[in-house]
């Protein structure tokens, strides 16, 4: 994730100037290399180049070799400013079409050309203008900010390497993304290099696989995940204990199509932030031009319309889960975090301005319950609006100071300590986003509060207020786990796979000793399914030694040994997951512990 100029503390700076050094040693080494972007991303940086061969490991030690150089160099970082068409000619003069490319793109269509990862290249405060940075002989197009002089950067590695589109588009030529990590001492980069080894061994991709979760097929399309029924089982799982929590507060399910017509994207506004990312559909019997539905909201909006509203029906709370499509480029997708098939818990409120704040209130009970029970902490960020760029938000700023204010007052009043993150918030609206911190201490975003003054207004959505007048409701958007993909990618990583008991898609291991065995090991998984315990049974000619090896493998929380005395009637022989020794239990007494765990959520 590209950081933004806004964000840019001490490190961020460091790693930005590192960016440059990694450029300027390409050039250094390949003086036909054309340079791309290079923004700052959360531990390093990368930089998008097109070299006429392929990068090679080789090749990492030389550019290593020759950035140290250019650190150790202590080179000053020089910043110049030119006027649009003079940066035009001199970057052409030195062949750097993709530089060129986004000053003629600046040039013409403003900042609204620009992405996120592109605007470190660009000093888009001032359009007529654009600045670059000197390190040594290597000048490139930046808006800074930087280090004082190369010495300054601290640690750098070359890290991996990627294909990449320029500006992502796949009609465009096709360049190498290489990335780089800068920390500000060797300690700090042994200490991140760590967590990416852990991380490596908790990868959902890998153990989503071993565990027999979910898969993908080439038939079926990249970024579109099938999910078996151990980990549909899951998905059910952590939908009902959302609606658990969301269910004393008044909720109510509703349904949408998965689809709808453009013009509802078009009203909301959607349409033309998102048109890129959204999947259209083409039909022989209608006239009508259609979509898969990348968001919800829209659909929710009008079902509140539907009917005529009064005061005393505020507030309205419509739940759903359900799935949304976005047109991802192949090269972002990655396992069940970056997918096209994203499916949503939720929920739109509609209310006056005086029920807001105990509607985030409940909302924040409910999120800080359900990430308590994984052992989660939550970090707290308002997300506002940019006041530098109007153009990529709706509404003015009046309706973005009263939503902002109202947000602000309520964390403030709660006595929380968050911090704000400028041009973070939704397009429409100010949010509270949560960022919760797994078992190995990488931060997610995966909560939201929304408020939205907006989308009422542009569908205009009204209710008769006390005095008889008609009246705006205000919208609030909100989600618990986020997209539900992403969030079991997350607690597979979190967990390393070893799941809770109230959690894991088979909760009992049935090994049956011998063939004589099998009948009472089979019988007593479907007396354990009358009771909601999820068992399963290992009815092969494994010796006992291997059939438990292999639940211990599949990460079972209880195994239970059948042979003849358990056959008899007698004691369960009780094993937990991860432990040698194996107890005798009554089976009512084994029931009991299976559902308290469920019930406590362990």
């Amino acid at each position: 994730m590209a950081i933004k100029i806004s964000e840019f503390g001490p490190l961020e700076t460091m790693r930005h100037s590192a960016a440059h050094v990694l450029a300027a040693a390409i050039v250094k080494l390949f003086p036909e290399a054309k340079l791309g972007v290079g923004p700052v991303i959360e531990n390093g940086f990368y930089y998008d180049v097109k070299i006429d061969r392929a990068i090679t490991p080789e090749d990492f030690k030389n550019i290593e070799h020759e950035m140290h150089r250019i650190i150790n160099a202590k080179l000053p970082m020089k910043r110049e400013e030119m006027k649009i068409d003079e940066a035009i000619k001199f970057f052409a003069d030195r062949g750097q079409d993709f530089k060129v490319d986004l000053l003629k793109d600046l040039k013409t269509r403003g900042t609204t050309a620009v992405s996120e990862d592109e605007a470190a290249d660009i000093d888009s405060a001032k359009l007529d203008t654009a600045s670059v940075y000197y390190t040594g002989d290597f000048v490139d197009l930046c808006r800074g900010p930087h280090v004082e002089n190369t010495g300054k950067i601290g640690v750098v590695k070359i890290d991996k390497i990627a294909a990449a589109y320029w500006r992502g588009k796949e009609t465009n030529p096709q360049l190498q993304r290489i990335y780089g990590l800068c920390f500000e001492n060797k300690e700090a980069l042994n200490k991140y290099e760590q967590l990416l080894e852990e991380a490596k061994k908790r990868d959902h991709r890998k153990l989503g696989v071993e565990l027999d979760l979910f898969a993908f097929s080439p038939l079926v399309g990249p970024g579109l995940p099938l999910f078996t029924p151990k980990g549909a089982m899951m998905r059910r799982l952590l939908e009902e204990f959302v609606w658990s929590l969301m269910k004393p507060y008044g909720y109510q399910r509703v349904w949408i199509p998965h689809m709808a017509k453009t013009d509802l994207y078009k009203t909301s506004g959607h349409w033309d932030k998102f048109a890129d990312d959204i999947f259209h559909i083409t039909s022989k019997k209608s006239e009508d031009a259609f979509v898969m539905k990348p968001m919800n909201c829209p659909h929710h909006t009008q079902i509140f319309a539907s009917s005529p509203r009064s005061y005393r029906d505020l507030p309205i709370r419509y739940s759903e889960v359900t799935t949304c499509y976005r047109d991802e480029n192949t090269g972002q997708l990655a396992g069940l975090t970056r997918v096209r098939s994203l499916t949503q818990d939720d929920a739109h409120i509609f209310c006056t301005m005086d029920q807001v704040k105990q509607e985030v209130l409940n909302i924040y009970d409910i999120i800080t319950k359900f990430y308590a029970t994984f052992g989660m902490s939550l970090r707290i960020r308002l997300s506002t609006n940019d006041p530098e760029h109007p153009e990529k938000t709706l509404g003015g700023p009046e309706i973005w100071e009263k939503a902002i204010g109202e947000l602000r007052g309520l964390l403030v009043e709660m006595g929380k300590e968050f911090e704000v993150g400028v041009g973070e918030a939704a397009f429409y609206g100010p949010k509270i986003d949560f960022m919760a911190k797994d078992a190995i201490g990488r931060e997610w975003q995966l909560a939201t509060v929304q408020l939205d003054f907006n989308l009422p207004e542009r569908f205009q959505l009204e209710y008769n207020d006390s005095d008889g007048t008609k009246k705006r409701p205000v919208m609030i958007h909100r989600a618990i786990s986020g997209s539900i993909e992403r969030f079991l990618g997350v607690i597979i990583e979190h967990y390393a796979g070893v799941f809770p008991t109230w959690l894991s898609p088979v909760q009992v291991k049935v090994l049956a000793v011998g063939e004589s065995h099998r009948e009472f090991a089979k019988k007593l998984v479907m007396e354990f399914g009358g009771v909601d315990i999820r068992a399963e049974v290992d009815v092969t000619d494994d010796t006992v030694g291997k059939k438990i090896r292999r639940a211990e493998a599949e990460k079972v929380p209880f195994m239970l040994v059948v042979g003849d005395k358990e056959a008899g009637g007698g004691t369960l022989a009780v094993r937990r997951r991860g432990e040698r020794e194996t107890v005798e239990m009554e089976k009512s007494a084994f029931i009991e512990l299976i559902g308290k765990e469920n019930t406590e959520r362990k």
